[in-house]
């Protein structure tokens, strides 16, 4: 009997001990791990037009659905990237660019914890009966000490995806919110961070 009390006292005390590392050990469990890939690069099209405005509205009074674009530039250790240049262009909703001037065109530069926002329109699809693009947005991202990232994003629930050669699961944006005139999308980007020296 006292052979058995001293084992359940020295196991008790393990316990003691163990305790509050078993507590410490679950939370660090939670803690996100991280574990980014780079973000896919895709084509550039043939729409883009460089030294775009930096301004958060690319709305310039035309109609449409109106889309919040928000999200960060990364590194691969999720870091957030201050003073990355974010370029996005897109078509309106009946599919059309501007390829005059700088409607639905422009840049942010982000901030201390890598963030940017846009407020756009949701673009729509265009092409013809043997080749029609998916809604989408062109993007592109240069982050110090990282090469350029050129890609594209795209939405959920969309009918044209599956049957558009461009798209990549990967480059969804995520909804956050979805009213009658209005969707919050979210995306992060991860680029690669080149050693200095």
């Amino acid at each position: 009997m006292l052979k058995f009390r001293r084992k359940i006292l020295q196991a008790s005390a393990g316990f003691l001990i163990a305790g509050p590392m078993l507590g410490q050990r679950r939370a660090l469990a939670q803690t996100p791990a991280c574990e980014h890939s780079f973000t896919p690069h895709q084509i550039e099209g043939p729409y883009y037009s460089p030294q775009t405005p930096r301004r958060s509205n690319l709305v310039d009074g035309l109609r449409g659905e109106l889309l919040v674009l928000e999200g960060r530039v990364l590194s691969t250790s999720c870091r957030p990237i201050p003073n990355a240049i974010v370029d996005l262009w897109s078509c309106d909703s009946q599919g059309e660019y501007d390829n005059t001037g700088f409607k639905l065109r422009g840049h942010q530069i982000t901030d201390a914890q890598g963030r940017f926002r846009f407020q756009t329109l949701m673009p729509g699809s265009y092409g013809n009966s043997s080749f029609r693009r998916t809604p989408h947005l062109h993007v592109k991202v240069q982050a110090p000490a990282s090469p350029l990232l050129t890609t594209q994003l795209y939405f959920p629930d969309q009918p044209l995806n599956q049957r558009d050669g461009f798209f990549n699961p990967a480059l969804l944006v995520k909804i956050k919110e979805q009213k009658q005139v209005l969707t919050l999308a979210l995306f992060d980007f991860v680029v690669p961070v080149l050693a200095k020296g």
